[in-house]
């Protein structure tokens, strides 16, 4: 049968469309078939049920009524849409009572408002396919660069063309001091890709860290092979940027790569980022060596690392301070992003008066305790010890050692120690009882009195076992918050009793396991995970050998 002029310029449009909106052909076809179902609907009533068929090759359109199968003549209630089953087997012998008979219908002239209506619908549906098939394709390329052309800027946000979709960088997302014009090349990161009810939402940044990260991997062969490995980015956008890499061969530096010849490919990141100043920083697995090269160019005399709290102080000469804090606290802000530490940066002398004043208090504290002389005081805080309970728990030996001791000394002053402990612990205890702590929390492995009652006088009033079982790791140690590159330390209930957060955590589990929360079997892991974890450990143990503690950092 030869196709008709309209059958061949019907198939012609479904075609042109699906090429423009880069959707499937067969999609624009069924939208048509929609649309002129919609129309014949209107034509033959609304009621009725009308099926339209486009032939993907001819082009030819059918129109054919679904009737429903009842039993009986009597009970028709709308010929136009039920026929008996007498009827129906007329047309197909084997027809059931609940199945669906079609007619055709014969074919008809669209009116002015049918074919606006088909248009809509047509519109409206390859509109829906166009979105949909936007989504597919870019929620499968988010953290991937993308390069576009400036369609318009409105209130600072930049509506960028990608060819296949139109995408967003707000203006927090671009960098400052950077203007875009229509026509414009731009090139950004997508961080984000959502499902809206205005169509597929498309977000890109050229202020994240991982946009960096990703122009380093684009210029730098090492990286994308996987031999250079980049640890941590830290951006103040449009000013400084410190990128710690490491190398998985030690034959190649990894600071010499990144920077290339002349500076050649550390200068094509540095220009897209429009002038901003990059540190290439050796990566380490020593925490102290790391930040040390984290606060390059500054100079570091010594550091204090305080693991537990992920805290470190870090000692500059006097005339290295500024340098070291940078301006506006940029370097040393920076360094925290990159290393994960919080960075207390003093002078030698502040570190000096500091010790001083440490010394002092701890002098003090054993005059009181000890009730010995200003002497004896200061030979204990000289020689490290901080605590009454490092002197009375410590081996006799190592007090008798101190110039000027004897066994005799060692011995009295171990018994003075355990004695105020003693004396303090029945204080502590009574205000315990005043406070109504109960005593089922000293089954709580490395409960003490003390803490029991900083429990007690908490704002939750923490009082029994069930309450300690309800807390976190978090109520007890304290946590921090991060925002705008400023660190926010919130204090725990436990704060000052030198408890790590593995600790606490610790004691929570057994708090619950007590308390009849969880059993041993919930808490013992399985033995794939057992495996993996030994595995996961014998692996890191063998990346990070043999790589070397510190490292000159590049600056561009």
């Amino acid at each position: 049968m030869a196709v008709s002029a309209n059958r061949l310029e019907l198939l012609q449009i479904a075609d042109a469309v699906a090429r423009e909106k880069s959707i499937d052909r067969q999609i624009v076809i069924q939208a048509m078939a929609d649309a002129i179902q919609k129309a014949a609907r209107s034509r033959y009533g609304q009621e009725t049920d009308v099926l339209a068929d486009i032939d993907s090759k001819t082009g030819e359109i059918k129109l054919q009524r679904r009737l429903h199968v009842v039993e009986n003549i009597s009970d028709v209630e709308d010929y136009g849409t039920q026929i008996p089953l007498e009827l129906a087997r007329d047309k197909d012998p084997d027809i059931q009572i609940g199945d669906y008979v079609s007619e055709p219908l014969p074919p008809m002239d669209f009116g002015r408002i049918a074919a606006q209506s088909a248009k809509q619908v047509i519109v409206q549906k390859v509109r829906e396919a166009e979105r949909d098939r936007q989504f597919d394709e870019y929620k499968d390329r988010m953290s991937e660069i993308v390069n576009g052309t400036v369609k318009r800027v409105e209130y600072g946000n930049v509506i960028v063309d990608l060819g296949r979709a139109e995408a967003i960088i707000r203006r927090d997302e671009t960098i400052p001091r950077e203007n875009f014009r229509y026509g414009d090349r731009v090139r950004a990161y997508i961080y984000d890709v959502r499902r809206e009810q205005r169509g597929p939402q498309i977000f890109l940044s050229r202020t994240r860290p991982e946009f960096m990260a990703k122009l380093f991997t684009m210029e730098v062969p090492e990286i994308y092979d996987g031999v250079i490995e980049i640890k941590s980015v830290a951006r103040d956008p449009g000013s400084r940027a410190k990128i710690a890499v490491i190398s998985r061969d030690s034959s190649i530096d990894p600071v010499g790569a990144c920077v290339g010849m002349r500076g050649s490919r550390v200068q094509a990141v540095v220009g897209e980022l429009q002038g901003e100043k990059i540190d290439i920083i050796p990566w380490s697995p020593d925490p102290a060596s790391f930040i040390v090269n984290a606060l390059q160019p500054a100079e570091v005399a010594k550091v204090v690392l305080d693991e537990e709290a992920e805290r470190i102080d870090v000692v500059v000469p006097d005339d290295q301070l500024s340098l070291a804090i940078g301006r506006r606290g940029q370097n040393v802000r920076l360094a925290s992003q990159l290393t994960g530490w919080d960075i207390d940066i003093m002078t030698e002398q502040e570190e000096s008066e500091r010790r001083q004043a440490e010394f002092v208090e701890n002098t003090n504290k054993f005059m009181e305790a000890l009730n010995v002389d200003e002497m004896v005081a200061q030979l204990l805080a000289s020689e490290g010890f901080s605590s009454v309970e490092e002197v009375a728990y410590v081996d006799a030996d190592e007090i008798a050692t101190i110039e000027g001791f004897d066994e005799g000394m060692a011995e009295e002053l171990q018994a003075r120690a355990r004695e105020f402990l003693e004396r303090q612990e029945a204080e502590l205890d009574e205000e315990r009882k005043k406070l109504g702590v109960a005593d089922d929390l000293r089954q709580v492995e490395g409960m003490t009195t003390a803490m029991m009652v900083a429990l007690g006088k908490s704002e939750d009033k923490i009082l029994n076992l069930e309450d300690f079982a309800g807390c976190t790791s978090d109520d007890l140690v304290g946590w921090t918050e991060r925002k705008s590159g400023e660190t926010t330390r919130f204090p725990g209930i436990l704060d000052g009793f030198n408890l790590s957060r593995v600790d606490a955590e610790q004691m929570v589990m057994d708090a619950r396991l007590k308390a009849g929360w969880v059993t041993e079997e919930d808490l013992a892991p399985p033995p794939a995970e057992e495996e993996e974890a030994e595995a996961g450990e014998a692996t890191e143990g063998e990346t990070v050998a043999g790589e070397e503690a510190v490292q000159p950092a590049a600056e561009v």
